[in-house]
């Protein structure tokens, strides 16, 4: 039987929003099959942190795991995808039971509905979360947001509270009309040496 894939990642374009301040995205062919007479090339400038994307330890912390130390089967896992849709704060009270195998939580907060836009704010993770996530057995937190902290937030506490507790951070991800459930989760970061977050091409599927 095929699998049936819900692809969760935001498309890369002139469209998509960068964090405020950051490098947006480009893409462009620097040679057309024309011109080389065989084939077509492109070219891409971005920022590390665009569209779907995951923020490695190194991004918040000096002496954290840089992309490509990143262990892999954190981002090929078992996921669950949790309704929190019209929650200002998600705490710890607001997340339900986890199925059996489950690695990854998967937040929906329908905060980000237009994503040719850099969103004026959506809701707050409580640190309590990281705690939790290390009880359950939860090595991955997925959000339908831009980060896991406020836009103006500079001590970065839920991203230091994932840190603390070795628990990593997937951003982005784009879950309108994926029911709550458990799902099979892809979300690899490119082997970027040295890089402190990649964007992903993340999927679902059953």
């Amino acid at each position: 039987m095929a699998k049936k894939i819900i692809d969760i990642s935001m498309a890369l374009d002139a469209q998509t929003p960068e964090w405020p301040g950051d490098v947006p995205f480009k893409f462009r062919l620097s040679v057309t099959q024309e011109q080389s007479g065989s084939v077509n090339i492109g070219e891409l400038s971005t920022s590390t942190h665009m569209g779907t994307h995951i923020d490695a330890p190194f991004h918040y912390d000096d002496n954290g795991l840089k992309v490509e130390e990143l262990p892999l089967d954190i981002y090929l896992t078992k996921a669950q995808v949790v309704d929190v849709a019209d929650v200002a704060k998600v705490l710890v009270k607001n997340l339900p039971e986890i199925e059996e195998g489950v690695e990854a939580v998967l937040l929906h907060t329908a905060a980000w509905q237009d994503r040719t836009e850099f969103p004026a704010s959506w809701p707050e993770f409580d640190t309590s979360i990281a705690e939790w996530m290390v009880r359950k057995g939860i090595r991955l937190l997925g959000v339908d947001v831009p980060s896991v902290d406020p836009q103006t937030s500079k001590d970065l506490p839920m991203h230091q509270a994932m840190n603390r507790n070795g628990r990593f951070i997937l951003e982005g991800i784009v879950l309108k009309d994926v029911p709550a459930g458990v799902y099979q989760l892809a979300a690899l970061p490119l082997k970027i040496t040295g890089a402190d977050g990649s964007p992903v091409r993340a999927v679902l599927y059953t």
